[in-house]
């Protein structure tokens, strides 16, 4: 299937279904940016801005909300 035809699909589609469609989307996206935050995590991509933001800590500055 392109996505001309999916395009055309969603185009046809009821306004529930639509819905339906685009909580779906919303969801897998959230899924997936989950997955690629953890994958940062392990992959060590976080570690200098938590170092940088504990040393900032440590060092007092911090503003509580």
């Amino acid at each position: 299937m392109t996505i001309e035809q999916i395009e055309k699909a969603i185009l046809n589609l009821s306004q529930e279904d639509f819905k339906k469609l685009k909580d779906w989307l919303i969801e897998l996206d959230y899924q997936q940016w989950d997955q690629q935050l953890e994958q940062d995590i392990i992959d060590g991509k976080l570690d200098n801005l938590a170092s940088e933001a504990l040393a900032e800590f440590e060092a007092g500055n911090y503003q509580e909300i």
